[in-house]
């Protein structure tokens, strides 16, 4: 299955302890770009509907499309634009759209109207770093209908307790993920084992996708290459599946 980013905004608003050093407004900062515009990707807005010379779209059916991660898909911002790219997502009903938010309190507001119990092919997913937006977010995005729901605990800050947020069988995947580039905060792995462990008793799947810049395994402080995040954090899991 094929992994596309699809980026139909850009740009977004800090409202948590996670978007201290948001990876968005780092990069822009290098480009000399103000990460609070929020604008409208006129190239790339309509990609999931782009084709080939051949008359094929360019991205494949069955493939898995990261959705909005230079913004919010749920910032008030894109209220315009937002029916068009549900209406994009229900005609490539053959392609998996997974969106991520830090604003649960707006989703059901912006749904469309023929959600109904949720798009088959669409995932929600909603980011809590520390145990305080856990509790804030979680609730309201268990209330949410979706026919799939995920977790990013990214950038993880602290020891997070999902347990009772995962014995209600609503969730299906929990992803855990450090902080990358400059000034990142910690990814302590005794907090990933923990969501390991609490994924493995209740029966959710589990994935570890990077270990950030900032890891810490042990007592011992490792500083990761961004490009090596990725597979550091592979072994990683390898190894949680053999301690526990």
């Amino acid at each position: 299955m094929g992994r596309f980013m699809w980026n139909p905004w850009h740009g977004c608003h800090k409202c948590s302890p996670g978007c201290k050093n948001c990876y968005v407004f780092f990069l822009d900062k290098k480009r000399d770009k103000d990460s609070n515009v929020i604008s409208k990707n006129k190239t790339g807005f309509n990609l999931p509907l782009k084709k080939d010379r051949q008359g094929d779209f360019k991205i494949p059916a069955g493939s898995e499309v990261a959705t909005c991660f230079a913004s919010d898909f749920f910032l008030e911002e894109a209220d315009a634009w937002r029916d068009e790219a549900w209406q994009m997502m229900k005609i490539r009903s053959d392609v998996y759209f997974l969106i991520c938010t830090k604003r649960p309190e707006r989703i059901l507001s912006c749904l469309p109207r023929d959600w109904e119990a949720g798009y088959e092919n669409v995932i929600l997913t909603v980011t809590c770093e520390n145990q305080q937006m856990a509790d804030k977010r979680l609730p309201m995005f268990l209330q949410i209908p979706a026919r799939r729901r995920f977790v990013f605990v990214a950038p993880i800050l602290e020891e997070v307790n999902l347990d009772k947020y995962l014995q209600g069988g609503k969730i299906d995947e929990v992803s855990v993920g450090g902080e990358s580039y400059d000034f990142a905060r910690e990814c302590n792995f005794d907090w990933v084992k923990k969501i390991y462990s609490s994924c493995k008793k209740h029966g959710v799947d589990f994935d570890f996708h990077q270990t950030g810049s900032n890891f810490v395994v042990d007592g011992k402080r490792y500083k990761i290459k961004h490009h090596d995040e990725y597979s550091q954090a592979k072994k990683a899991v390898k190894l949680l599946e053999k301690m526990i």
